[in-house]
């Protein structure tokens, strides 16, 4: 487990509002406080959350109607949405009306399509999808991507994994279950053949080693981001999966497709949240592979990582609190840097993998030694 410590630069501090208190937008506030360039303020509809939020000298707002979300964000400098997807459009919408930048973490594609009309005529920035993955895994992709004369395939995977498996699933929560189920019953978009297109969720079985360890990975939605439009007509395939440990494809798809529980999301949701307990025993692990000509010979560049979890201040982060909440602080860092664009939509395509990782925030993601904010 790496340890964190924290020091402050010399930037302006920035007033930005967390929306959501739970174990993700917590995260956030705890990376962004103790750099102490930002003024923080997390709004949530929990007055319990919110107090364990306000044990770390933060900002809060009770936050229950459109009323109240409006005046946690009106005239702030940017806004980071961690509730749940189908507040996402909302407010950006919000944040596209009164010039605030907005960053979130969704896997939703519908919403990032209405996000990025949003920002045809925004005057702030509108950054969706700023987490794991998507995020991370499109910025690893898009330099893999760059390294080619001629890409042929670029494959990415991506698993939040218990450390200690047990059951039948042999996995357990580590994020939004909601979030989970849209990616295991919408369809995945995918380059195939040179062609755009989407392919079933749950198809493509594979499986793998990696550092000895193995692993099966299948097509779910969301991963890819708007790498699919940047790579359409420049590469054969290309796709995105999630990394499981071996036999939970099986089980998925007797629960989705035989018992028909796609159909019956809810009920989905209750049984996963039930039956598979949460833990912050877990890793992340990143793995991604492209092929192509380089000079004229046939090549193959990849990228990996295993992410653990680590201390921040004294509080014990899991690894998808982590890489996701460094992933959109990062996002944050770069914008009040001037080191992406200032208004309108912005892919994760536009941010450079060096300049990701060398990030204060970014570097969670490098593994090597002590992060310093």
């Amino acid at each position: 487990m790496t340890t964190v410590s924290i020091s402050s630069s010399t930037s302006a501090r920035r007033a930005v509002t967390i929306l959501g208190a739970g174990h993700i937008g917590f995260a956030m506030a705890l990376l962004l406080q103790h750099t102490g360039d930002y003024d923080i303020l997390v709004a949530d509809r929990d007055p319990t959350r919110l107090g364990e939020v306000a044990a770390l000298g933060v900002a809060t707002q009770l936050a229950t109607d459109e009323a109240s979300m409006q005046a946690a964000i009106q005239g702030r400098f940017a806004v980071l949405n961690a509730l749940p997807f189908h507040r996402a459009v909302p407010v950006a919408t919000l944040c596209a009306a009164t010039g605030v930048h907005y960053f979130d973490l969704t896997e939703d594609v519908a919403s990032t399509q209405a996000i990025r009309a949003l920002a045809a005529s925004a005057h702030s920035v509108l950054m969706p999808q700023c987490g794991l993955a998507p995020g991370f895994i499109g910025i690893v992709g898009n330099d893999l991507a760059r390294r080619f004369d001629t890409l042929h395939t670029l494959r990415m995977r991506v698993g939040a994994l218990p450390r200690y498996p047990q059951g039948a699933l042999r996995y357990n929560l580590t994020w939004s279950t909601e979030g989970l189920i849209n990616e295991y019953c919408n369809p995945c978009e995918a380059i195939v053949d040179g062609v755009r297109t989407t392919v079933p969720a749950l198809e493509g079985l594979e499986t793998f080693a990696l550092d000895g360890v193995e692993y099966e990975a299948f097509n779910t939605s969301g991963g890819l981001g708007t790498l699919t439009e940047t790579l359409a007509g420049k590469a054969r395939q290309v796709d995105y999966q999630s990394i499981r440990y071996p036999g939970h494809n099986a089980i998925l798809k007797l629960l989705l497709n035989d018992l028909r529980l796609r159909d019956r999301r809810d009920l989905l949701k209750d049984i996963l949240e039930t039956a598979i307990p949460t833990t912050d025993q877990d890793v992340i692990v990143v793995f991604a592979t492209a092929s192509g000509l380089k000079g004229g010979r046939l090549v193959q560049d990849s990228y990996s990582a295993r992410i653990l979890g680590t201390q921040v201040a004294g509080h014990t982060l899991s690894a998808i609190q982590l890489t996701t909440a460094a992933g959109i602080c990062t996002a944050l860092d770069l914008v009040a840097q001037g080191r992406l664009p200032q208004q309108g939509f912005v892919g994760q395509e536009a941010v450079a993998l060096a300049d990701f990782l060398a990030n204060r925030f970014g570097m969670a993601y490098a593994g090597e030694g002590e992060l310093v904010l």
